[in-house]
């Protein structure tokens, strides 16, 4: 696995946007706000053509050009890490114009982002064997306040933080639109995950290790069995340290989730699974002719025999914690928090 150079101060941090761009409220100004920020400690902000773009369906602007803006960034020498502007919801078609084998044979350089960006944080951990972080957006970071998950996204890009506990609450769904684009997290709902070993719930504490991989399930379920779908090499690459599956969904019912799951097994991706680390859905509590998303996930990953842990602090209800997708990880539980322990080996 390629790890790339951390963050130094005085760095220069790239922004693109292959997916949305920060082209209307509340994400410009959020995006106003985090430039500010990271300027304010130090470092350079090198914007993408693609920024402000509003031109696309689904993100900031064609395949093509947003394929061009992912090759230029990631091979450039112009900033030494790379921030998405954002999630959305086409960036699988950006994937025809991205050169992998390009990037691959670059200089390896940290890219961070979540949802739609599962797109490139996935793909360049499968394809090009390098090292991606799966956490907060740019916008995130124009908050007034930051909550402590996006102070350790900053840590983890400097390399000062590669160790992760749950946080103390998570923000319940709400409309944003109530609140000023700069409001911070509003925590409403207090830690809460639930531990299973096949279909039976265990309160006792659970370690295993592995190498780190996953991410949107929205997304992943797409690549599946597309030609960017590089997961069983990947399982044989890593074979001997077995696989820790981190899953979060944004749209998908449970009866989706199901579905999804089910399409990944029977694809043979979690084969060498040594646990699985799933985030609340967005459609939180939600069931579907009574499959709550604990059954969803229980039915497809249950006959693994290896810890599932759920409710976790991944994705799309805030905090989130950021994952190095294709980073070996020992993680599990104790005395009622969750852990993860992320090394570059």
């Amino acid at each position: 696995m390629r790890y790339p150079e951390f963050l130094k101060n005085g760095g220069r941090i790239g922004f693109i946007a292959p997916s949305f761009g920060c082209s209307r409220s509340p994400y410009a100004e959020r995006f106003s706000g985090a430039l500010k920020f990271f300027k304010a400690q130090g470092y350079e902000c090198v914007l993408g053509p693609n920024c402000y773009e509003d031109k696309g369906f689904g993100k900031s602007n064609s395949p093509m050009l947003c394929g061009e803006e992912i090759n230029d960034f990631l091979c450039n020498d112009r900033s030494d890490i790379v921030i998405s502007c954002g999630g959305g919801e086409t960036m699988c078609e950006d994937l025809d114009y991205v050169d992998f084998e390009r990037i691959k044979s670059s200089p390896a350089k940290w890219y961070m982002g979540y949802s739609d960006n599962t797109n490139l944080v996935y793909t360049l951990s499968v394809l090009c064997d390098t090292a991606a972080i799966y956490g907060p957006c740019a916008p995130s970071f124009g908050l007034r306040k930051l909550h402590p998950a996006l102070e350790d996204a900053l840590l983890l890009l400097k390399g000062e933080k590669l160790s992760l506990k749950n946080y103390d609450g998570w923000q319940a769904d709400e409309d944003d639109r109530e609140y000023p684009p700069d409001e911070p997290y509003r925590i409403n709902r207090p830690f809460s995950m639930k531990t299973f070993i096949a279909d039976r719930s265990v309160t006792e504490d659970v370690s295993f290790s592995g190498r780190l991989i996953g991410g949107c399930l929205d997304i992943l379920g797409v690549i599946c069995g597309s030609r960017y779908d590089a997961t069983r090499q990947f399982n044989e690459r890593y074979k001997s340290d077995g696989a820790v599956w981190f899953l979060e969904s944004c749209n998908l019912t449970s009866m989706d989730t199901l579905r999804t799951l089910w399409k990944l097994d029977s694809a043979g991706w979690f084969e060498t699974a040594k646990g699985f680390l799933i985030g609340r859905p967005y459609e939180y509590g939600n069931e579907d002719f009574g499959l709550s998303q604990y059954d969803a996930a229980l039915r497809i990953l249950s006959k693994y025999k290896v810890p599932v842990i759920m409710d976790l602090d991944i994705g799309h209800l805030p905090p989130m914690m950021p994952l190095i997708s294709g980073a070996y990880c020992t993680s599990g539980t104790k005395s009622g928090e969750f852990f993860i322990n992320m090394a570059l080996k």
